[in-house]
């Protein structure tokens, strides 16, 4: 791991802003600056994820519309699909931001669990920066009285677990109830239970990893959920109020 693209781009400046903020922070806490340097990854990202978020949002908004060219054009499905991007565009929707926002989001993930399950127990000088210094003092791995270098926290998997619960709760439409007198549809039962996995196996299952794994990487996965929790508040909210001072 001391070498290659990943190390270069994505390890080492994430190894190297922890360990600074470690030597900033009151008492070289760990656990805030696993928090800050959380905060500090989701603001470069926000762009990209606001982007996404409102993207998500328009087309929950378009949705009856979306249905309704379906139904239209159900026998001819490359009108259908040339409809809803007209539809898309016309909106302003980019119909795969959030795709583009995994697919960066998963390095710096896959960098983070290396910097707090591996670069944390073990400080390596080889990887810092040259103006970025180990801190004098032993690590202060406490946190609300729980030791980040812990496996098997159940208190910060549960609150990893349940942020996650809530964030999905706010980012997926509610699920749509089906008509009493419409004939059980493939596509619809898999779009329900779709739904059903996303908001409780999900959550179960970061549940599960973050138990698994150390504390550290709970409390981030914990204040990433928070951010976008604020971040999927805000924007339902503008977007109400938006849509009140157009009425």
């Amino acid at each position: 791991m001391q070498s290659g693209l990943f190390f270069t781009i994505f390890y080492q400046p994430l190894y190297n802003a922890l360990v600074f903020i470690i030597n900033v922070v009151p008492g070289e806490s760990v656990g805030v600056a696993i928090i800050l340097l959380t905060l500090l990854v989701r603001s470069a990202l926000l762009p990209l994820s606001h982007k996404s978020i409102v993207s998500q949002s328009k087309i929950r908004s378009v949705a009856p519309h979306i249905e309704k060219l379906k139904e239209e054009h159900k026998d001819n499905k490359q009108e259908q699909a040339r409809k809803i991007m007209e539809l898309y565009r016309t909106h302003g929707i980019n119909p795969f931001s959030g795709l583009v926002l995994v697919l960066i989001q998963l390095p710096i993930i896959f960098a983070l669990y290396f910097v707090f399950f591996k670069g944390l127990p073990n400080l390596r000088i080889e990887s810092l920066y040259s103006f970025v210094h180990a801190p004098v003092e032993a690590l202060n791995m406490m946190f609300l009285g729980f030791s980040l270098a812990a496996k098997k926290n159940i208190l910060f998997a549960l609150i990893a677990g349940a942020t996650q619960f809530f964030q999905i709760k706010l980012s997926l439409p509610p699920p749509v109830k089906a008509d009493a007198d419409a004939k059980p549809s493939f596509k619809n039962e898999f779009s329900k239970s779709l739904n059903t996995q996303m908001r409780f196996v999900l959550p179960v299952i970061v549940f599960g990893v973050s138990y698994s794994l150390s504390a550290a990487v709970a409390l981030y996965w914990a204040t990433s959920n928070l951010f976008s929790i604020v971040h999927e508040l805000y924007v339902k909210r503008k977007a109400v109020h938006i849509t009140e001072v157009s009425n």
